[in-house]
């Protein structure tokens, strides 16, 4: 009897699991099973209950031209709830056939599910009414969304400019727009030009007179050579279709209807730099530069200071490689160089100059040479390599100690640490007598130390006890002490990293996770991108910060997968830790 109540127990828990597992659903919709070469089909992947880690089929014999689109909606009705979420995609068929889409998949309460696979028919181009009327019509001839490219085969770090445009043919009206798949440049450095201004021109489409409006524009600079893909911009448009009806006063009646359009992807085959002709110094600039050096003084003292100045000014890639460095006798104390940037990035590039600034502390009276410095680029309108050289400066030290023969004069110095000026401070040049007579015991200050010391020793060792045990029990405020100290260690061993790509953003990367962990005591496991900005607005930091905070992670990941120079990753480290102090600032 026992026994059979036990099985009808177990009957009924897997009759009513599978109830709970039979009320989840997923499934792929389509648009359209048949359509022809020249058409587009939307695919949606719905599910009714929230699911995560959901991975897309693969497309195969489709280009994706838009998506995925998120979006959720709840509802109550008479007590019941309703829950959907969708991911669509905007398809367009790469040539004639029959093509499966294959299963999408999505966990649910850790349940994998899979939609169906989807038959789809692709014919032959057919012909699509021109029907003025008709949304698909208007979408598909009248409205149209592009991507320029100012140079689709440049050479590696030549800047190209793309820019994005929305075509209007006369008399097809557009309420509105919103972008719903943003471009990723992968494999190129990218910067944004502001188009806030949305000045209407006119230019021609196919041949005919349109309306356009510049929507974004972005100046690219490849970081590989090959073919580079520029993925595509959709936009969600908002077209006012007439219905064929008028109103009181006659004017012509519409209803708005939403199509979405994209520019589909763009190819970039980028050509390597020539490596005939190619110079020894060559650190990768690309563009027309000029070079420079100059100094702030050329006659002083021995042990007094100047400047020399190494400056390139130009068009190129002037954030993207590093200036020739200087080799100076040890005589000439030499210290780590400090970084001048004025560069302003336009839709031809970037314009401006940059320098490394040398503070140099000559030690003898005498005459130095300053030698002449090479510096190297790559001029891509004349697809050759020039050389420029600065003229040579005698730097004349008027007084001071003379150079001996003992002197020893080290050539290629390596320059110092400012710090180093601060080495031989603490050594003592006077000497202090102490008197040597004899005084008694019980006046001496060791005997009442030696009395005393116990009586204070017993309460200070109590308090120290009390106070140890409050901090081996704050359990999370030790956690946040040791990401503190783990912060400040990797932010460390990422300076000592500079210039080796791997190592340095591994630590820069773990020097800002920690950090979050000392400040707002999360872990790792918690720290998307999103519940980082949502903490730290709930903590006053200020939008700038956090966006400055974020793309510093961002480098932190692109950095795996291109080409970085150790400006670059001198500017990242800079950022981090201005960063991290405006935050510590800001934070409540």
């Amino acid at each position: 009897m026992k026994h059979s109540k036990c099985i009808g127990l177990l009957l009924m828990m897997l009759v009513f699991t599978s109830m709970i597992t039979a009320q989840v659903q997923f499934e792929a919709k389509a648009s359209k099973t048949t359509l022809g070469v020249n058409e587009r089909l939307r695919i949606d992947f719905e599910m009714n209950e929230d699911g995560d880690n959901f991975i897309p089929p693969n497309f195969n014999g489709f280009t994706v031209v838009g998506g995925p689109n998120q979006s959720v909606s709840h509802s109550w009705m008479n007590g019941v709830r309703s829950f959907n979420k969708t991911y669509s995609y905007f398809l367009q068929p790469n040539s004639q056939g029959t093509f499966t889409i294959s299963q999408a998949e999505i966990e649910v309460e850790g349940v994998v599910y899979k939609t169906s696979p989807v038959k789809i028919t692709v014919t032959k181009a057919i012909d699509i009414p021109k029907d003025p009327n008709n949304p698909d019509y208007i979408a598909n001839n009248k409205i149209h969304v592009t991507a320029n490219l100012s140079k689709s085969k440049p050479y590696l770090n030549e800047a190209i400019t793309v820019e994005y445009r929305l075509y209007v043919a006369p008399r097809t009206s557009v309420s509105n727009w919103r972008e719903v798949d943003n471009p990723e440049f992968n494999g190129f450095w990218s910067q944004n030009i502001d188009t806030k201004s949305r000045e209407v021109f006119k230019g021609i489409y196919n041949g005919e007179e349109y309306r356009y409006v510049i929507l974004r524009r972005a100046v690219l600079y490849p970081q590989k050579t090959g073919e580079l893909k520029i993925e595509p911009l959709s936009l969600d448009v908002g077209i006012d279709v007439p219905t064929g009806q008028y109103d009181f006063f006659g004017r012509p009646l519409s209803r708005q209807v939403r199509k979405t359009i994209s520019t589909g992807t763009q190819i970039v085959d980028v050509k390597a730099l020539p490596l005939e002709g190619k110079p020894d110094n060559f650190t990768g600039a690309v563009g027309d530069f000029t070079f420079k050096t100059t100094t702030d003084k050329t006659s002083l003292d021995a042990n007094e200071s100047f400047n020399l100045n190494i400056e390139v000014t130009g068009n190129g890639n002037l954030k993207l490689f590093e200036l020739p460095g200087i080799n100076l006798p040890s005589s000439l104390e030499v210290y780590e160089p400090e970084r001048g940037e004025k560069v302003n990035t336009y839709s031809s590039g970037m314009q401006g100059k940059i320098s490394d600034i040398y503070t140099i502390v000559p030690q003898f009276k005498g005459k130095y040479p300053l030698p002449s410095i090479n510096f190297s680029y790559f001029d891509p309108k004349t697809e050759t390599y020039k050389t420029l050289s600065s003229q040579e400066i005698i730097i004349d030290v008027i007084n001071g100690p003379l150079a001996t023969e003992n002197t020893v004069v080290e050539e290629n110095a390596t320059p110092k640490s400012k710090d180093n000026q601060k080495e031989f401070l603490d050594i003592k040049t006077e000497t202090a007598f102490t008197s040597t007579e004899q005084t008694h015991l019980y006046k001496s200050t060791g005997f009442w130390n030696a009395l005393l010391l116990p009586l204070i020793a017993i309460p200070l060792a109590l308090i120290i006890r009390r106070k140890r045990e409050d901090y081996l029990a704050d359990v999370s405020g030790n956690k946040s002490r040791k990401a503190s100290r783990l912060s400040r260690k990797y932010l460390g061993a990422a300076k000592r990293n500079l210039g080796d790509k791997v190592p340095f953003y591994l630590a820069l990367e773990k020097a800002l996770h920690n950090y979050l962990k000392a400040k707002l005591r999360i872990e790792t496991s918690e720290m998307s991108k999103e519940k980082i900005v949502a903490i730290l607005e709930e903590r006053d930091v200020t939008k700038e910060s956090i966006s400055q905070f974020i793309s510093i992670l961002e480098s932190c990941e692109q950095a795996r997968y291109s080409p970085i120079t150790t400006v670059t990753m001198q500017q990242d480290y800079d950022k981090a830790a201005e960063t991290i102090s405006s935050i510590d600032k800001e934070i409540n």
